[in-house]
């Protein structure tokens, strides 16, 4: 894929960089008011939704094109740049008429082919940064694809925003963050720049500062967080929406970590750690590799005694025994939870395809020739 670097694109002038401003432009008067404050605390690069995909109709889409005519008199006016949302080619042809800076494709867009291709054909010959948020379920491929449909249609100063998953479980996030998928983007493209939106990931005010703090210390190139004049007020996504002020605050108290050090002993303990590390992993692979061996022994004395693969009373033993030692070894339960249920899938897997598959010639009288 080819990308134009980040440093190229000629936006913002904060670095890491900071994209803010309201959820959408309700009036020109919200959206003028919004972004002389945010431009106060250092941030140049502007968010504004124009046009709002909603869950449900009848409710607040956006002020639609004659938002566009507040940001072009806005940008003239506070020297300031815009991003905007777009999802089909009317939308990219009247953002570039009106001169937006930044282009980024929804979540909700993300998931489809045939919206992103025809954003990507209207773009083609364009020379304008275009964001692309996650799918809103994790789906690492079909946000490569989004971002090689552009690449494709000739856009190269490309960049991905991670808003967090959707998920069926309650938890203190409104869209899980599910860190290793972006980290897996970086690592499989790494000159795409990273961009978080910890609004979206936290959907509350009082967090966004965490989720922008573990976003820097994974290394982001930068944060698009969603500021209001008056929060409470704002006719969309007011929950998570901060101040101008606390904008500030937030960028003021970022940690920014380095990509690297040349400190000697640094480098020295590190090689240390990681070698016992690749040790460590060794050694957990071949615990693996045993482990499911035993697996297939049991799958051939259940087969040949005709009891099913899966046992509830059996699993629901393994279940809180396993989650009892990892209280033992300090570590964190929903970690050993995750990593025994994975395990578990694999053990049924491995069950099935013993008992589907080892005739009953391969066994010996003690039934412990296995054919794996």
């Amino acid at each position: 894929m080819k990308l134009t670097e980040l440093s190229q694109w000629n936006i913002g002038k904060t670095d890491p960089l900071i994209i803010a401003g309201p959820c959408s432009a309700e009036t020109e008067e919200q959206l003028y008011d919004t972004v002389k404050a945010v431009k106060e605390q250092g941030v140049t690069l502007m968010r504004a939704g124009v046009w709002k995909p909603r869950t449900r109709p009848n409710t607040f889409e956006g002020v639609g094109q004659e938002a566009l005519q507040w940001i072009q008199d806005i940008k003239k006016d506070l020297n300031v740049q815009f991003s905007t949302e777009v999802a089909n080619a009317m939308h990219v042809e009247e953002a570039l008429h009106y001169g937006i800076d930044v282009l980024w494709v929804g979540a909700r867009s993300t998931v489809s082919p045939f919206i992103v291709q025809e954003i990507a054909d209207a773009l083609r010959g364009c020379d304008v940064p275009v964001l692309v948020k996650n799918p809103i379920n994790p789906d690492l491929a079909l946000w490569m694809g989004a971002l090689e449909r552009l690449n494709q249609a000739g856009v190269t100063k490309l960049g991905a925003i991670h808003r967090g998953f959707s998920t069926y479980q309650k938890t203190r996030f409104r869209n899980v963050p599910m860190w290793q998928l972006p980290i897996e983007m970086k690592r499989q493209l790494p000159g795409l720049p990273m961009i978080c939106d910890p609004s979206h990931i936290m959907g509350k005010r009082e967090d966004i500062a965490e989720a922008s703090q573990i976003a820097m210390d994974l290394n982001f190139e930068g944060l698009i967080i969603e500021t209001h004049r008056d929060p409470e007020q704002a006719w969309s996504d007011a929950r998570q929406q901060v101040t101008p002020h606390s904008l500030g605050e937030i960028i003021r108290n970022l940690r920014i970590r380095q990509a690297s050090s040349e400190d000697i002993e640094y480098i020295t303990h590190l090689e240390e750690l990681r070698t016992q590390i690749d040790h460590s992993d060794r050694e957990m692979i071949e615990l693996l590799a045993n482990r499911l061996d035993l697996v297939a022994q049991i799958g051939v004395w259940k087969k040949k005694n005709n009891v099913a693969a899966f046992l509830l009373d059996r699993w629901n033993r393994v279940f809180e025994s396993r989650k009892e030692w990892a209280k033992e070894a300090a570590l964190r339960e929903r970690f050993v939870v995750d990593l025994f249920n994975l395990l578990h899938v694999e053990s049924i897997r491995k069950q099935t395809e013993v008992m589907d598959n080892t005739s009953d010639e391969s066994e010996t009288e003690s039934g412990l020739r296995v054919k794996s």
